[in-house]
Order: structure tokens, then sequence, then C-alpha cells
């Protein structure tokens, strides 16, 4: 039955799937839908020239819109992350956002770790061996470990 209908519709079955995608991209969050959808509509636009030629068979024209489909997605990616520059580019990434900023030792550095406070926060720092009350810079940070030196 989808097979007769598919048939029947020719290469507007495509159109009708493209349409479909780009309508449930409007209801679902997110832009990937898009990609897929304009696939299907390039693939029912090479349809309308094709339909009557033995070769283009519905396994290539399934074929032309999974590469298609990914191909859009591959590109669709890279455009819109081109420009991501912020203002803030350290916002959601606090931790690396510390680096470079400088804090008294609330306990002592012995053997490698301490601590310090930053804000609101006591965070553990890792370092050479240092009295409670050293001034230091933090110079990297990772997991949450901030490895400091003094000033």
């Amino acid at each position: 039955m989808i097979a007769a209908l598919i048939t029947e519709l020719g290469p507007w079955s495509w159109w009708i799937v493209g349409l479909l995608f780009l309508g449930l991209e409007i209801l679902i969050p997110g832009v990937f839908l898009l990609w897929i959808g304009l696939a299907a509509l390039v693939v029912g636009g090479v349809s309308f020239a094709l339909w009557d030629w033995p070769t283009w068979s519905w396994q290539l024209q399934f074929l032309a819109f999974a590469v298609l489909s990914l191909g859009f997605a591959m590109v669709g990616r890279r455009v819109s992350t081109v420009g991501g520059d912020s203002d803030q580019p350290m916002l959601n990434r606090r931790v690396e956002g510390l680096v470079g900023r400088t804090a008294t030792l609330e306990q002592p550095i012995s053997e490698g770790q301490g601590r310090v406070r930053l804000d609101d926060t006591t965070w553990i720092v890792r370092g050479p061996d240092l009295p409670a009350g050293t001034q230091v810079r933090i110079t990297s940070a990772q997991s949450g470990s901030l490895t400091v030196e003094p000033v």
C-alpha cells in the first residue's frame, strides 16, 4: 500500500517527507530536522528530473537522501558555530576562569595540597609546600583542582 502510494505520488513523496520534517522542526526544538527536511526536498527536486530513468531507483534515492542529510547536517553544524565568539568566554567554565587570579592560602599546602577561598567557594590547590596566609597565583585549573605558585 505504501509502495503503491509512493509510486503514485512520484517525486512529490519526497516533497511531502521534506515538508513533514520541516513541520516537525517547528514543533521540536533544535535545528537537526531542518537539514533532513532540506535533503528530502533536494531529492524531490532531483526526482522531478530523473523520475523516469530506470537507474533512479528507490534505493539510489534513499542513498542520495542519506548522504545529503549527513552533508547538510555537517555543513549546518559548521555554519551555526561560526562567529561563536562571546563577550564572556569563560561563562560556564568557572574553574578555567580562575586562572590568573590571586588568593590567600586558608590551609597550608603540605605534601602538595592545600586550600584557598575564592569568592564563595573553597578550592583544593596543588603546588609547592607553603604556609597558610601566603599569597598565591592560580596558574592552571583541571577538574576542580587548581595549581598555584607563590606571588
